[in-house]
């Protein structure tokens, strides 16, 4: 099942907090999550950070959202308590949600806060309460960023069948590079232009010294799927090596028969389609540039701690 949006949270956080009692947000947590009915696996899932689950994320995201509302107030930093407003909205009966506290002025102050304070704003409450309303800002970044690295996967893989194949053996050289496997980009230039035979593209030491090295196989494919025949050679020109290890890597995707097959052999060949590739590259800053970096910050407690 998947995990309510935040907004789910704002009911049962009030209920927890109807008793009138000054509490940490941590103190009453399991309990506004037995009201919800969360189970063991939906409370394990964490943000991509690993910092937090999303379940605390979303309820915390709901507090703040009750606090600029009224519904909630913090008397000290980390406590929360209900105010006269939340034990009305309980009293009420009606679903606590973005739409119930568009009725705040607070709230609707909060949506729409802006830097550009003498310029005029138009605001269209509508918009504010239902757009994306299932996600708390920070989540709503991170989709942001899938769909922006979704799209520039799409553009890496065009700019890499747009060049020649020799530029796709380099280019896998430097990615395994790029994920710190050993020797050097001079090595690894001189390993693929000798290996040019038997269905080998590159070798590159598997650490510094060169104990052991991993060959590798590059196919610049757009529609054409490798298939298990594919494999099969490319495991017969390690024989030929005598290598245990191998990077198969395409721009396209492998069959089930290729992928079954190399989990039945002994030798160790990994097998990298076009997603992954291109998952590789963005993640080891190869061949992409970073055009803009946002921060999203927290309050330093420690600086507001007086002797």
């Amino acid at each position: 099942m998947p995990l309510p949006d935040y907004q789910s949270f704002m009911t049962p956080l009030l209920a927890c907090l109807a008793n009138g009692k000054t509490v940490k947000l941590r103190d009453i947590d399991a309990d506004v999550y037995r009201k919800l009915g969360l189970s063991a696996d939906q409370l394990k899932l964490r943000i991509p950070s690993g910092k937090q689950t999303y379940a605390y994320h979303r309820l915390g995201w709901a507090k703040t959202y009750l606090v600029q509302a009224g519904l909630i107030e913090q008397p000290k930093r980390a406590f929360c308590k209900i105010t006269q407003k939340g034990l009305a909205a309980i009293e009420s009966g009606a679903p606590i949600n973005n739409q119930y506290l568009s009725k705040f002025d607070a709230f609707l102050d909060f949506k729409t806060r802006s830097k550009g304070a003498n310029e005029p704003t138009q605001v269209n409450t509508t918009s504010i309460v239902s757009n994306n309303s299932d996600k708390t800002p920070e989540e709503l970044l991170e989709a942001a960023v899938d769909t922006l690295n979704t799209n520039l996967s799409d553009e890496i893989l065009k700019a890499i069948l747009a060049a020649s194949p020799v530029f796709f053996e380099n280019l896998v050289v430097d990615l395994m590079l790029a994920m710190g496997y050993g020797g050097s980009r001079k090595d690894a230039g001189q390993a693929t232009q000798y290996t040019q035979d038997g269905g080998i593209d590159g070798v590159i030491k598997e650490d510094k010294l060169g104990l052991e090295m991993i060959y590798l196989q590059a196919k610049r494919y757009t529609n054409k799927t490798v298939g298990r025949p594919d494999i099969q050679a490319f495991a017969g020109a390690l024989d030929m090596h005598r290598a245990k290890k191998g990077v198969f890597i395409t721009t396209s995707s492998f069959s089930k028969d290729a992928l079954e097959y190399v989990g039945m052999i002994e030798k160790r060949i990994v097998l990298v389609d076009g997603a992954q590739l291109t998952e590789l590259m963005l993640t080891h800053n190869l061949g992409v540039s970073t055009k803009h970096v946002f921060e999203v910050k927290a309050l330093d407690s420690d600086y507001f701690m007086e002797d």
